[in-house]
């Protein structure tokens, strides 16, 4: 006997934000342009197939700056940001740079940079050790920056005497951030905040599409890495909705016993996962059963960040003067 027909609900805006499509656009234009090799400080983006896609094209990805043997090629710092001190030894080493750092991102280093100008103390909310966060503490000079990573934390934390300010990673949970802020609030009232909170639009969305989508389904996939930040988040926001959710990087990871029983399947991917990968994950389901695709649209996005002016395509005016 037929299995049933299995409806596929996908969260719609899901996958790639502006943010990681201009980072990988950076290291495929530098590749075009310059030749392989181009050097790659830490994953471009926290996904395993796009780092192996960018690696077959000329890409090598190094942790540090001094593992670079050639010195006449060109190096991309990744989407998450890098601390200050890391273009400094780009330019003591000689380098040539490429900054794919989310302009989303930009703002909130230059957020904490203008906390620290007028003497405030920053409170960091974010997850330790993540790359976003040590670019971001690594703006200013050490101890001006405390991390806070949950609400227990706003009780535990001394932070110095004197005038205080938050902000924010871009990817973290909506509903988790919105709590720690206000357990700052209520213990610091008069700690100074963003105009606009931190967490970025695609984050946003991307979770408000998954709240939308959850407690329609029986299960939930969501396609992306397990060091992705706001990945695991989105598996967070679906579990809080009452809905099993499982975080998967290929189809080849799905675990077939996980599913059998559902007849309604929630699909979303993080912003570094692209489409090609929430495709393979409906094949791998219609190779087995029948398939209903519904889209279930909860925010249109336009936003389009400039690459760096060396790797833009020339005005057409100037196109055609040539």
């Amino acid at each position: 006997m037929a299995p049933p027909p299995l409806d596929i609900l996908l969260a719609a805006p899901r996958g790639f934000c502006a943010g990681v499509d201009r980072a990988v656009q950076i290291v495929e234009r530098a590749l075009a342009r310059f030749g392989a090799p181009v050097y790659v400080r830490h994953e471009i983006v926290h996904n395993r197939f796009v780092v192996e896609g960018l690696r077959r094209r000329g890409a090598v990805f190094v942790e540090e700056l001094d593992e670079i043997p050639d010195r006449t090629r060109p190096v991309v710092f990744s989407a998450h940001g890098v601390p200050k001190s890391v273009p400094e030894t780009a330019e003591r080493l000689g380098l040539f740079s490429l900054d794919a750092t989310c302009p989303l991102v930009t703002k909130v280093h230059r957020a904490a940079e203008s906390h620290h100008e007028r003497g405030r103390h920053v409170l960091l909310i974010g997850h330790t050790g993540h790359p976003e966060v040590i670019g971001t503490m690594g703006q200013l000079p050490e101890g001006a920056v405390t991390l806070v990573t949950s609400v227990e934390d706003v009780a535990r934390i001394t932070p110095p005497d004197g005038p205080l300010a938050y902000t924010t990673q871009t990817t973290l949970s909506v509903d988790d951030t919105a709590a720690i802020v206000a357990a700052l609030e209520a213990r610091f009232p008069d700690i100074a905040g963003p105009h606009r909170q931190d967490i970025c639009y695609a984050t946003t969305n991307r979770q408000e599409a998954v709240k939308a989508v959850a407690p329609r389904v029986q299960a939930m996939i969501v396609v992306g890495a397990p060091n992705s930040s706001n990945s695991q988040r989105l598996r967070e926001v679906a579990e809080r909705e009452g809905c099993r959710a499982v975080l998967l990087q290929r189809a080849a990871d799905i675990d077939w016993a996980d599913f059998e029983g559902v007849d309604r399947l929630g699909i979303t991917a993080g912003a570094s996962a692209p489409e090609i990968l929430v495709e393979e994950m409906i094949e791998a389901f219609a190779a087995r059963r029948e398939v209903r695709v519904e889209t279930v649209v909860t925010a249109e996005e336009t936003v389009v960040f400039n690459l760096p002016k060396g790797l833009r395509d020339p005005a057409p005016d100037a196109a055609r003067e040539e």
